[in-house]
This record gives C-alpha cells, structure tokens and sequence, in this order.
C-alpha cells in the first residue's frame, strides 16, 4: 500500500526526507472537505436532467479547462522539452507506453460513462457502493499479473463480493433497470481500475501532471466523438442541469481534490482511502435529504458489507505488502533489483572530459540509480494506493508520484556548458 509516511519525497535539492503524519484539527478538517466533497459527485450527477453521456464529457471537459493549464505550468519545462523533441519522447521504445496512455484515458472515459449511467439507473447509494469497489478489481488485476496478495486481501475480495450479491438481491429479483444500473456501476469500477493498472505501464517518461493532462484531453475527445455519432445533445440544458455541472466542477473536482491533496501531505494514503468510504453513506444520506430517495432496509447489510470488504483490501497492503513472484528471493528478504526498461527515464551521458582535465566534468545523475533502490514490492507509478475516486477523474494523482531525481538538476545545456568552461581552464 503505497503510503505517505514511508515515502522518500525529494527536497532540499534532491535530498530525501520523510513526510510526517499530523492528525492536527486543520487536516481533520481537510479529511471531511474530502469526504463531504467527493460524496456530492452521485447526488448531482443523479439530480441533474441532461443526458449522462453529455454529462460525463462536461464532466470531464470542465475539470481539464480549469486544471489543466495549471498542471501544464507545473511542469512547463517538461512540456517545452517534449515540444521541441529534446527528450525524445516519441522514440521507438516509447510507442508503447503511448499506447498504454490511451488505452487508460479510453478507460477512464469508460468509467465516466458508465458510472454517470449508473446513477440515474439504480439508487445513489448503490451506484457509490459498487463503484468503490475498485481496489478489489485492483487487486484482482494485479493477482492477474503475478503479484501476491496476502491472504488477508483475499479475505476482504471475499466480504466485498459477498456484500455486493446480497446488496444487490432486490434488484436481481425485480430486474429492469436498477439491476442494469448496478452492473454499470460495476462496470465503472473495473475501467477506473483498469485505468490505474494501464497507467502503470505508461507512466514511465513523463511527469504526472503531464500524464494527468494528456489522459483527461483524451478522455474528453473520445467521449465528445461518442455524443457526436450518437447525436447526444450538448447544450441547451435547464438551469438544475447547470447547477448540478457547476456543483461537480467546484465541490468533487476543485475543492475536493484541493482537500485531499492538503490531507495526503499530512496523513496516510491508506487512511485516506479507508475514510473515502464513508462516500457511500454521505451520498446515500444527501440523496434521501435533497432527492427524497430513500434506502431499502434489506440492501444496509450488503451496503456494510462492501464497505467493510474494500477497508480490509485497502489496509491489508500496509501490514503485508503484496510481493510479485520474481521480487523477493523466498526465506532469504532479499530483494532483487527489477530490470530497468528501456522506456524509463533518460539516462544522462557523461560529459566528455578532455585529455588535459584532471577531474572528470559534472555528470548528471543517473536514474538507474534510484531505480535499483526499489524493492520487489515497490512500483514506479501507484499500486493499489488511494482510490482514484469518479470526483476527480485524472487528475488525483498529482501529489501521489515519487519525485524524479532529474527534477532537481540543472538543464542538459547548462550540464553542457559548465563542462565546456571546466574544459577551457
């Protein structure tokens, strides 16, 4: 479980310290922000009357044209380096984690659309129930792929599934669309996983909000190609249907991810996780208030259930990280040291050092380095961390990366420049 308190975070010019856990009355206010935030994601997509296509590419249109150029400036350097080719990003053996890129903003735009369905099919309570359900199916992917789990996760997949059938009994007794609408939601949680599980392999050579930025705009022209063909209307919503857009935009996508990522600087990711739960009864609890949509007695077992089912699966990776077959030598707790692909990030050359030099010129540093620090157990990018929650879409990973060492060194043509002056003394 990838969490905060154990993650080496760079500062002070590339040293490594440790980010503190501080439960202080500021970021208990920030944790309810998050929650109450995310919670109004279902309530207003359910309340509002437009198509939930169109929604979902508003949705996702909204959330890019406000944080998208601020991601772009985050990382404003990266992007001139890609526009002019100097990183070669487009290089042979970075077609593929291309490729990956789309095939998660293709899931991603997956997620939206189903989940925004979902809500309008079945209740709020259960739509937000199912689709919480993601790091099971996360967890399920990554099984797929040779990781271990312990068998506390396996334990949890086990109450989630369990919680999730007898939840949704009613709806498979009476058929129709609330039965549909459950299996959207379904649905929507195994894109979102599908997505964090594709962004693994792709975020290998670019930044996060670089990465974040991409898969939003992609995942916003595919879904306007899809209301294009399927002739969904775009415009000429009511006033409820405009609130209910401007109310995802600043509550979920604004104000919640603001929250979160102020939070996640302070506690756990774990612990974030485990209270991004309690989305469901906030959901279900605003939808009775402002809906009038009420909760059937016979699904709040099931509904417990799940939310106890994900908790466990969420909080078995802080106390037995799951270890991939090839990662960790049996009896021995050594781990071996993963291969270094050729996608990752661009290995500096040396500096030419001339004959006449009695020290060799500055070199910067190279990432292989940190990339045989890591462990069998550890990843690149996020696995299995903080649910990427429907609020925030792309854009929740910001903070979550592991700093690259190049982001604190001095450009290449700087690097160059100092060796031509070390080579002129």
């Amino acid at each position: 479980m990838f969490d905060t308190e154990n993650v080496d975070v760079n500062a002070d010019g590339g040293r490594y310290g440790r980010v503190r856990s501080r439960l202080d009355p500021l970021s208990m206010a920030a944790m309810a922000v998050t929650v109450v935030s995310v919670s109004a994601t279902a309530p207003l997509t359910a309340a509002a009357s437009a198509p939930p296509l169109a929604m979902a590419f508003w949705r996702n249109c909204l959330g890019f044209a406000v944080l998208g150029p601020l991601l772009l400036l985050l990382r404003r350097r990266e992007v001139v380096r890609v526009a002019r080719g100097e990183r070669g990003v487009l290089r042979r053996e970075q077609w593929r984690p291309l490729v990956f890129g789309f095939l998660a903003a293709t899931a991603l735009a997956l997620h939206f659309a189903a989940f925004m369905t979902s809500t309008r099919l079945t209740s709020v309570a259960m739509s937000t129930a199912l689709v919480a359900t993601q790091p099971v199916w996360q967890a399920l992917i990554a099984a797929g792929q040779g990781v271990r789990a312990p068998r506390r996760t396996w334990a949890g997949l086990a109450l989630a599934v369990l919680g999730a059938a007898a939840a949704g009994g009613l709806d498979i007794r009476s058929g129709g669309t609330a039965l549909l609408g459950d299996l959207l939601a379904v649905a929507g949680a195994v894109a979102q996983a599908g997505y964090t599980a594709l962004s693994e392999r792709s975020r290998a050579d670019v930044s996060t909000p670089l990465y974040s930025t991409f898969t939003s705009l992609v995942c916003g022209l595919e879904l306007l190609a899809v209301c294009l063909l399927a002739h969904i209307p775009l415009t000429g919503f009511d006033r409820s249907t405009q609130l209910s857009l401007l109310g995802l935009l600043v509550l979920p996508q604004i104000l919640g991810l603001g929250s979160l990522n102020f939070a996640l600087g302070r506690t756990s990711a774990t612990t974030m996780s485990v209270l991004l739960l309690l989305e469901t009864p906030v959901a279900a609890l605003a939808a009775w208030w402002f809906m009038g949509q009420g909760i059937e007695p016979a699904t709040v077992p099931g509904l417990l259930l799940i939310i106890v089912g994900v908790t466990v699966v969420v909080t078995s990776g802080s106390s037995a990280p799951a270890t991939a077959e090839h990662g960790w030598h049996r009896g021995t707790g050594v781990a071996e040291i993963p291969p270094y692909p050729s996608y990752a990030p661009y290995t500096r050359r040396p500096l030419p050092v001339r004959p006449r030099l009695t020290f060799p010129a500055p070199a910067g540093r190279d990432p292989r380095v940190d990339w045989a620090r890591r462990t069998g157990g550890d990843s690149p990018t996020v696995a299995l961390a903080l649910p990427t929650y429907h609020g925030a879409g792309a854009f929740d990973t910001v903070l979550l990366r592991v700093p690259r060492p190049e982001e604190a060194e001095p450009d290449r043509d700087q690097g160059n420049a100092i060796g031509d002056r070390c080579g002129r003394r």
